[in-house]
């Protein structure tokens, strides 16, 4: 398959490939059938494969072995299993240009990665592992255009808040679908801590999750990672893109800070800094992702001169949210990146060169402030908002409960002169296009610092669920108050399910937002339905009326 970058520098005749468990020796495939004992079970690829956080030269692959039967993931069982690899040209294998060995072992769930260099810019390639003569299915992936290529365009899918228990995951398998991505952003909420039937109740629930009980611990992270991952159109989706992610709170506890959680209870759930330890363990074992600072998920992938992709993590650094009414939103010392995350932004923003500057933020940047609403309302937009329930006024888990935070940032992308900066949203189960205004109350009069385009959930429940009511009826009295005390809010959609298309070339970025048709069924439709663009130097969200071909 071939690429739609148009720069190819000259292949590296070495193939370099590192990872921390991944050794260069490039051995046959053929050699693991000799390393398995004949009287062991043979190994299974039964969580599929993945790649991810594609480079100009490299990616990073991704699998799980089961060496046998009980090793399940979290079980601490199973023994150590050679596991091979190989990437190459075509779809049979017979042009294969990187090639090595691992060992899946129990210390690491025997999940395995390896970090492939030498590879070529902007070209599609096919890869599989292999364990005791087993192959695993083999998945198409995409290297990222070399940094100075005047790449044409760059498309994402967009997703965030995949909730096992609310529904199928239909929208991963419409992007898997899809032949014309370069990669897929996840933005958050991959998965869930909740115990079966906490969220959303039991009588609601589609599929059960394992294990059934609050996850606390590594096995229970490990077990919950393993379950999701034997999703077929999650295996999908892997299988046909890589994928850039970042974690957001459900990764960890619901609302989780630096400090704790909504959802942690010290005491009879343990040590919170033991429970992060560990479901980042799991996390960075079970995920495609190449942390670039130990222990977080900030890091930036360049797409040529055409777009940096900005990743933030919003949990690791931030203070405790504070109480609306309180005051100490404002405060100084508070803070939501952390400092160095925070300067680690602004520096490659002013740094980047590149025509767009797009933020992966797992929660919204735009301020939302509210008119007065129907009672029946404020309950239920306040727990999706991460609001206190006696009263709307500030989205305290958002960039709205750290605003010093937020007015630097914007401020650093106005006083630099910095443009076309869109930041990528999930966590609300909401699809919003804003803009992002510097002073809010102002606004249009002041200064719109860049645009935010917000994608709804995959299946965690929005507003029309939460009140158990039918879509498009309470929720258009909702969009519609929020949109009469927010004017940098273009559109807002509380009902729908599904994920985005963002394309990026030279003269705009655009956002086709896709909905699927029944998130309790699995063989649920997905159709387009609405469409915002930000032009090259506007900072600001319009409407298109068709998706990007």
């Amino acid at each position: 398959m071939t690429s739609r970058f148009t720069s190819t520098p000259t292949r590296r005749t070495v193939v370099k490939a590192a990872a921390a468990t991944a050794v260069v020796a490039a051995p046959l495939l053929a050699g693991a059938t000799a390393a398995a004992a004949e009287s062991a079970p043979a190994p299974a690829f039964l969580h599929g494969v993945a790649s991810g956080d594609p480079l100009p030269d490299g990616i990073l692959l991704w699998t799980r072995v089961t060496p046998a039967p009980d090793a399940v993931p979290g079980s601490g069982k199973g023994p150590d299993t050679e596991v091979t690899w190989e990437i190459a040209e075509d779809k049979g294998f017979s042009r294969i240009v990187a090639q090595g060995r691992t060992t899946a072992t129990a210390s690491s769930d025997h999940t395995v990665k390896a970090d492939v260099r030498g590879l070529r810019p902007a070209t599609a390639y096919w890869y599989r592992f292999a364990a005791g003569g087993v192959l695993s299915p083999a998945a198409r992936t995409l290297t990222a255009p070399a940094t100075d290529a005047a790449a044409a365009n760059v498309r994402f899918g967009v997703v965030s808040c995949s909730n096992w228990e609310s529904g199928y995951f239909s929208a991963y398998r419409h992007l898997a679908a899809r032949s014309d991505l370069d990669a897929v952003l996840h933005l958050g909420d991959y998965i869930y801590e909740y115990a079966s039937g906490a969220y959303p109740e039991a009588k609601y629930v589609v599929r059960q999750h394992e294990p059934a009980h609050e996850i606390l611990n590594l096995a229970d992270y490990r077990t919950r990672h393993g379950k999701y991952k034997t999703d077929t159109d999650l295996q999908a989706m892997h299988h046909a893109h890589p994928v850039i992610a970042i974690w957001d709170d459900h990764e960890f506890a619901n609302d989780a800070w630096s400090g704790g959680a909504e959802n942690h209870t010290p005491g009879t759930e343990g040590d919170w800094a033991a429970r992060v330890s560990a479901a980042k363990q799991a996390y960075f074992e079970w995920m495609p992702v190449r942390p670039s600072i130990a222990g977080t998920t900030y890091r930036r992938i360049r797409y040529g001169k055409l777009a940096d992709l900005h990743l933030l993590d919003l949990r690791s650094f931030r203070s405790q949210q504070a109480s609306v009414g309180s005051g100490k939103v404002d405060d100084p010392e508070r803070t939501l990146t952390g400092r160095a995350q925070l300067d680690w932004l602004k520096s490659g923003l002013s740094a980047s060169g590149a025509a767009w500057q797009l933020v992966g933020t797992s929660v919204m940047i735009s301020p939302v402030a509210f008119g007065a609403l129907p009672a029946e309302l404020t309950a239920p937009l306040a727990e999706l908002l991460g609001l206190p329930k006696e009263g709307i006024a500030i989205n305290v888990d958002q960039w709205d409960g750290y605003t010093d935070d937020r007015r630097e940032l914007l401020g650093h992308l106005v006083d630099n002169g910095i443009k076309n900066t869109v930041f990528l949203t999930g966590d609300i189960h909401m699809a919003w296009a804003n803009d992002v205004p510097v002073k809010a109350a102002t606004y249009p009069l002041s200064k719109s610092a860049g645009t935010e385009f917000v994608v709804t959930s995959v299946t965690s429940d929005n507003l029309d669920e939460m009140l158990h009511v039918a879509p498009h009826t309470v929720s258009l009295v909702a969009a519609a108050a929020i949109k009469a005390a927010n004017r940098h809010v273009k559109w807002v959609d509380m009902d729908s399910h599904g994920y985005g298309v963002l394309d990026v070339d030279a003269k705009r970025s655009q956002m086709d937002y896709y909905v699927v048709s029944d998130k309790r069924k699995q063989d649920a439709t997905s159709s387009w339905t609405r469409s915002y663009r930000t032009l090259n130097g506007s900072q600001k969200a319009e409407r298109v009326y068709s998706p990007v071909v």
